[in-house]
């Protein structure tokens, strides 16, 4: 039975125990959720402390701390996201359909993504996490195609072809992670080596998602470590879709932007 079989059949499973994909998305919406209202509104306030009322030079310790509270339940999100875009380069029938997708809402994610971390409609210094799950995408595309031909052309262990193939696969993540750090996408070249640590380890999923947890915590900062965490509730994700919502889940990361945005602006906070 290949891997498209055996997918269908767990995603028509009925009755199967553990956490669906469905249930680690509104995990990581409601973690992003959490960690993107410390970015904006939190972080905002400390920014104009003291002048901002509900701060002070006696409460300044205990906002700080909120703030880094908000900030460490908010790594968990990401790596949720990498995990599941794998899932879907593996699971859907038009990987094409799927990055146009990913691509389309960037562009719609931008100027509410610059509204809430740049202040400003547009600005282009720094991009919103859809670019860099789409880089994700296609680097794992291109070195999933790139693999299986040079599989299929490959003539003996030491032969020139391997060396060559050899040379072009390690270039495709090497040009993914250059393209999101020029772009300046969140979490750039680290986002993407984080999405292909679990390609690479996507049959031994507890390991793919320690070391992709791992390298976050090196490349992007000791705060991603908490995303360790996650390794519980991943460890009952049973393989299924769970409801399905995809829409939802693409357009709460736009809209809780905005919000975000607006809850700011209402509050004098810029």
């Amino acid at each position: 039975m290949n891997l498209e079989n055996q997918t269908t059949n767990s995603l028509n499973a009925a009755g199967q125990r553990g956490l669906s994909g469905c249930v680690l998305k509104m995990i990581a919406v409601i973690t992003m959720l959490v960690d993107h209202t410390g970015a904006t509104i939190v972080e905002r306030l400390l920014a104009q402390m003291p002048s901002w009322g509900p701060i002070t030079m006696q409460n300044q310790e205990a906002w700080t701390q909120l703030y880094m509270l908000l900030r460490g339940i908010g790594r968990m999100a990401f790596p949720i996201y990498c995990f599941l875009l794998v899932e879907g380069f593996y699971h859907t029938r038009n990987k094409a359909r799927y990055a146009l997708r990913l691509f389309v809402f960037a562009l719609i994610s931008e100027v509410p993504f610059d509204m809430a971390f740049q202040v400003s409609f547009f600005d282009i210094s720094y991009n919103n996490v859809f670019f860099t799950l789409l880089i994700g995408l296609l680097t794992i595309w291109a070195y999933d195609e790139i693999r299986k031909r040079a599989e299929i052309r490959r003539t003996s262990v030491f032969s020139m072809s391997n060396v060559f193939w050899s040379l072009v696969l390690a270039a495709v993540p090497l040009l993914g992670c250059g393209l999101a750090y020029f772009l300046r996408t969140d979490y750039d070249a680290a986002g993407v080596i984080a999405i292909f640590i679990m390609y690479l380890f996507y049959e031994r999923r507890q390991l793919g998602f320690g070391l992709m947890v791992l390298s976050l915590g090196l490349l992007a900062g000791g705060l991603e470590f908490l995303a360790f965490f996650m390794l519980i509730p991943m460890k009952h994700y049973n393989g299924t879709r769970g409801r399905q919502m995809k829409y939802f889940f693409y357009w709460f990361y736009p809209v809780h932007l905005l919000v975000l945005s607006l809850i700011c602006m209402a509050i004098g906070l810029g």
